[in-house]
């Protein structure tokens, strides 16, 4: 199988195989999934008890259509979010770490997608309720074009390799190839023998 360039690039600066990799980037997504369920639970409960108050009656054909709306992609994001724990639990055991983690990646962003949506609807909701339907319709356009910027525009433009930083130095192949001036070639590898025995 092909090695790709990151990996090779992961193998050389990280002296990090394939397998070590998709560990570390799994736990990168689980620590980032927990970032984002806190507030997705607390929506959707929120949502859940909205529909049992006497409030909810009140509320014209626009603003149950956009409850609907919101509270499906409440349900849509939480189940996204979820869904790549729920993956590894069924492929626990069976190699299959590398193909979890894209899943679980590609996961996470349309968790992500649904979390904006539920976002927008629900403010556009709360403040149609509140103060009337055209400052709410301005006030979740500014928060659809704030987080098309910080979600999408940001870290796109971070992606573009010219606001990449300057590249790492290759690393030294073995320590004896960067010992010290005046230490002999066998000095250099006791010294990379010692050091071995110690880690």
């Amino acid at each position: 199988m092909a090695v790709h360039r990151d990996e090779a690039w992961n193998t050389r600066h990280r002296s990090e195989g394939p397998l070590n990799r998709a560990d570390r980037n799994f736990a990168e997504l689980l620590q980032e999934l927990r970032v984002v369920f806190t507030g997705v639970p607390i929506l959707f409960g929120f949502l859940l008890t909205l529909s049992f108050s006497e409030r909810f009656r009140s509320l014209d054909g626009f603003q149950h259509i956009l409850f609907v709306a919101t509270l499906g992609c409440a349900a849509i994001s939480a189940t996204l979010v979820v869904a790549p724990v729920a993956a590894h639990r069924v492929t626990f055991q069976r190699n299959r770490k590398r193909e979890l983690v894209r899943l679980g990646h590609r996961m996470v962003i349309a968790g992500l997608a649904a979390f904006a949506l539920t976002l927008c609807s629900g403010v556009l909701l709360v403040l149609d309720i509140a103060i009337g339907r055209v400052p709410a319709l301005v006030g979740a356009g500014v928060l659809v074009l704030l987080t098309v910027v910080l979600w999408v525009g940001i870290p796109m433009r971070l992606r573009h390799p010219s606001q990449a930083d300057a590249r790492l130095p290759e690393p030294a192949r073995n320590l004896s190839d960067a010992r010290p001036r005046g230490l002999s070639r066998r000095s250099g590898r006791e010294v990379a023998g010692r050091l071995g025995a110690e880690t």
